[in-house]
Parts: structure tokens; C-alpha cells; sequence
């Protein structure tokens, strides 16, 4: 055998000799992971074999284009690999292949969304979707009233649908009154952060009175769906899609789901499959990432299982206890409830920011994120944060385990209620520079390090790592 070029010697040298400071941060990141208490709603834990498969050599192969039709040779075993693909994410979701196809080489759920809408119609055509602080999602259309912030803003003409002020619920009859007056191209239903269900009937009847397309975005409640514990968008829509790393627990990138006979009156090549396809690739991506397609049958494989479906029920379980336990406390949760993985967390009536709770709850090893509620006018400084029971789940928490989660973050609100007063001031730095040295904050800290490491982590070996502090 040829031996190894001098230009070629780091090849195969491990990250952990080839790289010792990036190493050195993973492993941080790691331990990160491990010992504090995940709530992001929009994270999960994946799996070895997910990992596996997404860092795998598929990294290194370009296959432009569809399996059967690449713009490269060599592809043999990659159009396998997402053939096989697309088969089990129609199988994931109970979809027959003679009515639904799949594309599953988005991305991200942002460009399976912009690559939706610029499949189904024109720029400058009408959408409708969920306002942003009304819980929906950047993509679907989100402007304020000095600047349009999303691409599907500036693309296409926006207008936004909201909840209701009073219930947290999206007004339906609102939505219905507005678009007879705006009369959308799609209508949008799917959020970032609504924790009731979707009334996908009522969505349809109104965008057939406007011969619209109707398209979900179940990227948050995809697991849920494939769990068969959240209702299904796919008996009324027109397109589907999905992140891939949320609930569904796999690596991060999306789907896109189109209804084969949506217009079986135009030719073939402008049928909504086709435009579909011609979005992604060439109108918006260049070559699949390979190693994530494989990584995303792998986690749809999983998704597929009777061990999936105990999972979902359990997130579902457990994000009702989560919310049981804050509202014993007295807190008010947007809906006064849910029925999925995320709860919306009102923090207004303590007159504290989502931002200043983020913060504190950084320190003690709890990560949440900052969210608007319904009546917010900025995102910067929301009067909320959002709390999600995916990635505990996870790790095997329970309804008993998440009571105690919600006990950290009472004892956590309590403090920082106690540093804004103390602080003198509404001001977030004024916070920052009293909460230094707090010690309240450092001992739950060590609380929640302790709870948080008895519990088993998914994915990679924990014996190895050492603490960041």
C-alpha cells in the first residue's frame, strides 16, 4: 500500500490530538448537556445511532438532484439511502405513497417552508400564519409595523392571524372574518409556541373559501403526530412540513409533504410534486447533505416503533404535570394548560422579563429561552419564557421528576424577584451586576447538578467527563 503524503498526515488523526481546544469545548458542551435541566422546546436529545449516521463519510459525497436523476455519478448507494428515506417518513406518519410524497432534503424547517411556499405560489401572492407574539414562527410571514423580518415577509404579502387576549386561543372566527377581506393564497396553520391543538378542519373550510393552499407547519408536535398522541394535519392539508430534530428526536434538518393529486388537472412538471422537488433543488439548495438524510431514516425508523409511542404519551404526561405544578404555585401558563410538549409561562404578573429569567436560570444550569406572549410588543424584552418537556423525556423523566423540575424553577423566580428588588432597578444590567455572588442561586445550582446527573443521558458515554466548573 502507498504510504501517506506529509500533506495528507492529519487526516486520520483523532479530533481528540488533531484539535485539543475544539475537543475541549464538545466535551464542555457535553457536560453541559448532562448536568443541567434541558426545557428548550425546540430541542431534544438524538440518538447514538442518529449521531452515527450523521457524522459518517456520506459527508463527502455531492448528489445534486433527485435518486434516479443526480447531476453526479457515483450515487448508487445514496439514492438507496434516501429512497429509503422517504419510505419511512410517509411510513412514520401512516401516509399512502399513491396519495403523498416527501422531500427530504431541506435543510432546515426555515428553508422547507420558504421552498413550500415558493413551490405553491408566486412572489407577492398572499399568505396568512400565526403572528409571531401570538406564538407562531418567523417563517410564516412575520413583519412589524417599521420593518419586515422574515424572507416569507418580503417575498410574499403578509398578514397575520392572532389569539385571543383574553384565552390564549387562536380566534378562529377572527381568522375567518379577516380572510374575506385579504383573501390568502396559503393559510399557514402550525407555531413555535402554541400549547393547544389545531383545529385542522376548521383551517380548511376557510382556505377553501378562498381556493387556498392549506400547509402545516407541524415542526414542534411532528413526534407527537408520528406518536399518534397529537391529531394529524395530514387529513386536511396540502403540504406538510417539519423540522426533524424537535419532538421527531433526530438531527437538525426538515421535510416538505405534498398531496400527489392537489391538481390533477395540470400537466406533468407544474404538478405540486414536481414544483415542490424544482423548490429545493435548484431554487433554493445546492447538493443534500447525505449524512444527515441518513441520520433522518434513522430517527424515522425509530419514530415508526411501539417504544415512540410510549415516548410521545410521556412527554405529553409530563408537560401536563410541568404546568400542574407551576399553576399550584400560583403562575399564570398561556391556555392555563397544554396538550402538547410546551407550555407558555406569563410572567408579567411578577413584572419580571422572560430575559432576566433566562438569564438567572442559565446560572443555575436550567435552560429555557425568552418567548413573547400574547399582547408583547418586542421580542427583545418578552414578558414570557417557553418550557418544553421533550428532552427530559428523553432521559427518562416522569411526571414525579418534572413536579420537582418545576420546583427548581419556583425557587428560581423567587430569587430573582428578590435580586430586582434588590437591584433598585428594571434595568437587565443592574440585575446582572446584583445577582454576582448571589448565593441562593449558587446552591440550587449544585441542586440541580445533583438531580440532573442522577438520571441517564442518550447518545454518548458520560463516564469520561469531567465538570466545567
Amino acid at each position: 500500500m502507498a504510504q501517506i503524503d506529509s500533506w495528507n498526515a492529519t487526516m486520520n488523526i483523532p479530533l481528540k490530538d488533531e484539535d485539543p481546544e475544539i475537543y475541549k469545548l464538545i466535551q464542555q458542551e457535553k457536560y453541559r448537556q448532562y448536568s443541567g435541566l434541558e426545557l428548550i422546546a425546540s430541542e431534544n436529545f438524538t440518538s447514538q445511532a442518529v449521531m452515527e449516521a450523521n457524522g459518517s463519510p456520506l459527508t463527502n459525497k455531492y448528489s445534486e438532484g433527485l435518486p434516479g436523476a443526480r447531476y453526479y455519478g457515483g450515487n448508487e448507494y445514496i439514492d438507496q439511502i434516501e429512497n429509503l428515506c422517504r419510505k419511512r417518513a410517509l411510513d412514520a406518519f401512516g401516509l399512502s405513497a399513491d396519495e403523498w410524497g416527501v422531500n427530504v432534503q431541506p435543510y432546515s424547517g426555515s428553508t422547507a417552508n420558504f421552498a413550500a411556499l415558493t413551490a405553491m405560489i408566486q412572489p407577492q401572492d398572499r399568505i396568512m400564519g400565526l403572528d409571531l407574539p401570538s406564538g407562531g414562527h418567523l417563517t410564516h410571514g412575520y413583519q412589524t409595523a417599521k420593518k419586515k423580518i422574515s424572507a416569507t415577509s418580503i417575498y410574499f404579502q403578509s398578514m397575520p392571524y392572532q389569539v385571543d387576549m383574553k384565552t390564549g386561543l387562536i380566534d378562529l372566527d377572527r381568522l375567518e372574518e379577516n380572510a374575506k377581506l385579504f383573501r390568502p393564497r396559503v393559510l399557514i396553520c402550525g407555531a413555535s409556541a402554541y400549547p393547544r391543538e389545531w383545529d385542522y378542519a376548521r383551517f380548511r373550510k376557510i382556505a377553501d373559501q378562498h381556493g387556498a393552499y392549506l400547509m402545516s407547519d407541524m415542526a414542534h408536535i411532528s413526534g407527537l403526530v408520528a406518536g399518534q398522541e397529537a391529531d394529524s394535519p395530514f387529513k386536511y392539508c396540502d403540504v406538510v412540513t417539519t423540522t426533524t430534530h424537535k419532538t421527531l428526536r433526530g438531527p437538525r434538518a426538515g421535510l416538505i409533504f405534498f398531496r400527489k393529486n392537489k391538481d390533477p388537472k395540470v400537466e406533468k412538471g407544474e404538478d405540486l410534486e414536481s414544483r415542490v422537488n424544482q423548490a429545493v433543488f435548484p431554487s433554493i439548495q445546492g447538493g443534500p447533505h447525505n449524512n444527515t438524510i441518513a441520520a433522518i431514516a434513522v430517527a424515522l425508523k425509530q419514530a415508526a416503533s411501539p417504544e415512540f409511542k410510549q415516548y410521545a404519551k410521556q412527554v405529553i404526561a409530563n408537560s401536563r404535570a410541568l404546568a400542574e405544578t407551576l399553576v399550584n404555585h400560583g403562575y399564570k401558563i398561556q391556555t392555563d394548560g397544554s396538550d402538547n410538549h410546551l407550555i407558555l409561562w406569563d410572567l408579567r404578573p411578577l413584572k419580571l422579563t422572560g430575559s432576566k429569567v433566562e438569564r438567572i436560570c442559565d446560572i443555575a444550569q436550567i435552560t429555557l429561552n425568552k418567548n413573547s406572549v400574547c399582547g408583547d410588543v418586542s421580542a427583545v424584552t418578552p414578558g414570557g419564557v417557553r418550557l418544553g418537556t421533550s428532552a427530559l423525556t428523553s432521559r427518562s423523566f416522569k411526571e414525579a421528576d418534572f413536579k420537582k423540575v418545576g420546583e427548581f424553577l419556583h425557587r428560581t423566580v423567587q430569587i430573582a424577584l428578590g435580586v430586582q428588588a434588590k437591584a433598585g432597578s428594571k434595568l437587565m444590567k443592574d440585575f446582572v451586576a446584583t445577582l454576582e455572588g448571589n448565593t441562593e442561586i449558587e446552591t440550587l445550582r449544585k441542586e440541580v447538578e445533583a438531580f440532573a446527573t442522577s438520571f441517564p443521558f442518550p447518545g454518548f458515554d458520560v463516564k469520561d467527563l469531567t465538570p466545567n466548573h
